[in-house]
């Protein structure tokens, strides 16, 4: 991000969020995207087999929950970033390999 503001010389003292400068610069943040993507890809590498990753992941494992606000589920972020409403709807997906790329070549980025 420095780079774009040193490229649009915006000084630090300038009140500009990184999303203002993106938006003037034309680009999207790439990097999220990309650490998105490869999250996808090993939740359906994941989801595939059966195992202790496989129920970790899906949080269907037994015992207390901890005190305070829930941490937020890797499938929770996925999903708003994939774009589709439930959970399920994304883990049913996993079990054919070309509709998940699918799904993954074409995410909309939010949530990010």
């Amino acid at each position: 991000m420095w780079f774009f503001r040193r490229m649009l010389r915006v000084p630090w003292t300038a009140r500009k969020t990184n999303e203002e400068v993106l938006k003037e610069t034309e680009t999207t943040r790439s990097l999220m995207n990309r650490i998105r993507r490869r999250q996808a890809k090993f939740v359906g590498h994941i989801m595939r087999r059966e195992g202790l990753a496989n129920f970790i992941t899906t949080g269907r494992m037994e015992g207390k929950k901890s005190r305070g606000r829930q941490r937020e589920k890797m499938l929770d972020g996925m999903t708003s970033w994939m774009g589709t409403k439930r959970v399920t709807d994304a883990l049913s997906e996993t079990w054919d390999r070309e509709s998940w790329k699918d799904m993954i070549a074409n995410a909309k980025g939010q949530g990010t």
